[in-house]
């Protein structure tokens, strides 16, 4: 429920530097009259002038920001006090408690929820706030109306332009507002931004999947580059290790271990063929020597026997002086010599014999591959290193494996398509959904207004019946309206002034109770001095019997502004409004805190 409980005014209109107390929470009918002291009061009949509709236009500006007539807001300050005008209003809405203030010279709008001033902004002056559009929009979506539909459904005054008088295209806004077609542009407008939105977020991840296929066609083609190095790579790997294999396979047709065995047995062969051979020299040569020193003996023993008979050995003659004797002896001594030169040559024989008898047979020579040693080795160190070389060969990292896995793991990014697809599906959504919204055709609209403008008929229909007036007024579904009296079609201009007045009223009504029907109950009704303007005592009597029966029955605070006097007996309260010496009092007077 829309409750406006209550309004405070300062500085507005007629009202002056004391504030200005109104109580809109009173679930009855209330009689607003005036009372100009300044023009004599009671006794000259002075009612005019006195602020009434002065109320209206401070609750009107209070939250919407514009007064209920054409009255520019500057001229509603009020020139005597030329500043520090303002207005506050409380409500409730759905048992939340709100609060506006809202003022100019200084500019001020505040909004407050539950006590808690909202859209509050260290940064922001008091300029600033006064101006907030975004803190107006939240109002008026809390409100749920606009200010056209509040002048003609909470606020009706002599002033404000009657529906009926409006162009067509005027009136079918309202109706629309009022039977929640409105609704539908708004959401339509929303849908709007919502699929540009839809729109602009699809082309966004276009550019997103389109900026993910670029980066994976550039990483794509680092790693085919990569890839090709890494075959280029491998290759050569392959090649190098099958050139190692085969080079050590070649070197294992040769038992290395055995050519080097055989060429350490060979260096054993060649020592014992040189001592055999250096044996077998001495040997010949020993036998040689006792061969010469046998001959000698033979010789010496020949000459010795030939000496020991006194003749020389080398012509027989006859020797028998101390010459023989020296000769004889030195040959015994040379006989000895040999001798013993014979057995020192037997003993050397023995020797180099035991020297064959320890090598014994030879045999054949070890057969080798290589004519060295060291040539040998060499082959060995050639093995060792081919080896190692194969060794270290297999055992080598591809240098490109890390990096394309890891490019491949982390810089390839995979392109869903879900969100695209999601997307699409959603603006097609919405597209679908803005043609119903949009389209004056679609069955949205036929069934809004099919389902909507019965009651407003049906509610017109029984406020015309009412009020007394004889004419039927329908709404059309093209929202035209069809006037009618006695079968004859009629204009609203056709109508007298009281006639008009009647259907206003009852236009009102129909609009009010179509509004709460559809959206929510609103406990305020202003009446400006429409029940005066031209309506007999009849019409008079059916609309106060109607007002009274709705504050009754429906708990509405309803204020009928009024120069009726005559009227107060009819209502349980009244409100004077009373202007005196230029300033506006609403009979309670109250202090407002800084």
């Amino acid at each position: 429920m829309f409750n406006i409980k209550s309004m405070t005014v300062k500085n507005f209109m007629s009202v002056g530097n004391v504030t200005q107390a109104v109580d809109f929470n009173r679930n009855d009918l209330t009689l607003v009259l005036g009372q100009n002291m300044d023009l004599g009061g009671d006794d000259a009949g002075a009612r005019n002038g006195t602020g009434k509709t002065t109320m209206i236009n401070a609750l009107s500006y209070s939250l919407f920001g514009l007064a209920l007539t054409n009255i520019k807001r500057d001229n509603l300050i009020n020139k005597t006090n030329g500043k520090n005008m303002l207005v506050t209003c409380e409500f409730e809405v759905s048992g939340r408690s709100y609060r506006i203030e809202r003022g100019r010279k200084p500019n001020v709008l505040k909004f407050y929820v539950n006590g808690q001033e909202q859209n509050q902004d260290e940064h922001q002056d008091d300029d600033a706030q006064g101006d907030s559009r975004e803190t107006q929009a939240e109002i008026e979506k809390l409100l749920g109306m606009s200010h056209d539909m509040f002048k003609h459904v909470l606020a009706l005054n002599t002033y404000t332009e009657p529906f009926l008088s409006m162009r067509a295209n005027d009136q079918r806004e309202i109706i629309e507002q009022l039977l929640g077609i409105t609704q539908l542009s708004a959401k339509a407008d929303r849908l709007k931004e919502l699929t540009k939105l839809t729109r602009e977020a699809v082309t966004e991840e276009e550019y997103r999947i389109k900026g993910v296929q670029d980066a994976n066609k550039k990483i794509g083609e680092q790693i085919d580059s990569l890839e090709k190095r890494q075959r280029l790579w491998l290759a050569k790997r392959d090649e190098d290790i099958q050139k190692l294999a085969d080079a050590l396979e070649a070197l294992k047709d040769i038992d290395i271990d055995a050519e080097l065995e055989n060429h350490r047995l060979l260096t054993y062969y060649y020592a014992d063929v040189k001592r055999r051979d250096e044996a077998n020299k001495w040997i010949r040569s020993i036998e040689d020597a006792e061969k010469k020193e046998e001959a000698l003996q033979t010789k010496l023993q020949r000459e010795i026997a030939a000496l020991k008979e006194h003749k020389c050995y080398a012509c027989g003659s006859e020797i028998h002086d101390s010459k023989q004797e020296a000769i004889l002896q030195d040959k015994e001594k040379q006989l000895r010599e040999s001798a013993l030169q014979i057995i020192a040559s037997q003993g050397q024989l023995m020797d180099h014999m035991g020297v064959l008898a320890e090598i014994g047979e030879i045999g054949a020579a070890p057969k080798v591959f290589y004519d060295t040693l060291e040539q040998a080795l060499e082959h060995r160190n050639s093995m060792d290193k081919l080896t190692t070389q194969l060794e270290s060969k297999l055992a080598e990292v591809d240098p490109y494996a890390e990096q394309i896995a890891e490019m491949r793991n982390t810089a390839l990014e995979e392109i869903s398509w879900d969100q695209m697809n999601e997307l699409n599906r959603l603006r097609e959504h919405q597209e679908f959904l803005l043609k119903l919204l949009t389209n004056k055709d679609s069955f949205i609209r036929k069934t809004i207004i099919d389902q909507n403008l019965a009651y407003l008929n049906a509610r017109l229909g029984y406020y015309l019946q009412q009020i007394g007036l004889p004419h039927s007024v329908k709404f059309q579904s093209d929202l035209t309206v069809l006037i009618e009296e006695l079968g004859r079609e009629l204009d609203f201009d056709n109508l007298s002034r009281g006639e008009r007045n009647r259907l206003i009223l009852s236009l009102s009504w129909a609009f009010r109770d179509v509004w709460e029907g559809l959206y929510q109950p609103i406990n305020l009704l202003f009446i400006d001095e429409m029940v005066d303007s031209g309506m007999d005592t009849s019409g008079v009597e059916s609309a106060m019997a109607i007002l009274k029966k709705m504050s009754r029955e429906r708990n509405k605070s309803i204020f009928l502004v009024s120069h009726k006097d005559e009227l107060a007996g009819r209502v349980n309260n009244v409100l004077m409004v009373t202007k005196e010496n230029g300033f506006t009092t609403y009979g309670t007077d109250i202090e407002v805190k800084a």
